[in-house]
């Protein structure tokens, strides 16, 4: 008998990357605090999170196998965040360009007492543009509800220069690699 499989997210794009794996699974969601601590590291932020995700659901869940996970992105020392608004995604926007954004992915993969996790980073730099292209860009493809403000599986990539770091879907919000890794640990196959 297979454990029952939970993603500790609500985002459509971890449920998406999850759907590859071809496995059966539940969504919920954690209802956690993601504010920062004072002084906090993005990487410290963003695996903290994805434990206490991970965590939340197991709680409920004891016997389940639980993948929680969380994105944090930072230029220049500075967290960019999911913006909202459009004002704020230009802002952000504008403040990549023509500069490398680390994005730090936390992956907790929890059964019971069992805990497996890691923190994977992903590199985009950004090629230089002006604000017309921040503008029109945000206009077409709404990416308000993302770290960064882009969607790399979509026109997103067309504000990039290069993109580095070992694990590409890392980038869209869950490490499927790692995920793996952590699945096939736990027992189960993938």
């Amino acid at each position: 008998m297979q454990n029952t499989l939970i993603l500790a997210s609500s985002s459509p794009y971890r449920r998406e990357l999850l759907t590859r794996l071809q496995l059966p699974f539940r969504c919920l969601s954690p209802n956690i605090n993601e504010s920062a601590q004072h002084q906090e590291s993005p990487r410290l932020l963003a695996l903290r999170l994805a434990q206490q995700k991970a965590a939340a659901i197991a709680l409920q869940y004891p016997t389940a196998i639980v993948i929680g996970s969380d994105q944090v992105a930072a230029v220049d020392g500075q967290l960019l965040g999911k913006p909202g608004t459009e004002a704020k995604a230009v802002q952000q926007l504008m403040l990549s360009s023509g500069k490398t954004v680390t994005f730090y992915t936390g992956l907790c993969v929890q059964q019971g007492d069992k805990v497996l996790s890691d923190c994977i980073t992903y590199s985009v730099e950004f090629r230089s543009f002006d604000e017309n292209t921040a503008q029109r860009y945000i206009r077409i493809e709404q990416p308000l509800d993302c770290a960064g403000s882009f969607k790399c599986e979509g026109l997103g990539v067309s504000l990039f220069k290069r993109q580095s770091g070992d694990d590409p879907t890392s980038l869209v919000g869950l490490p499927l690699i790692r995920t793996c890794e952590f699945l096939r640990e736990l027992g189960v196959e993938v």
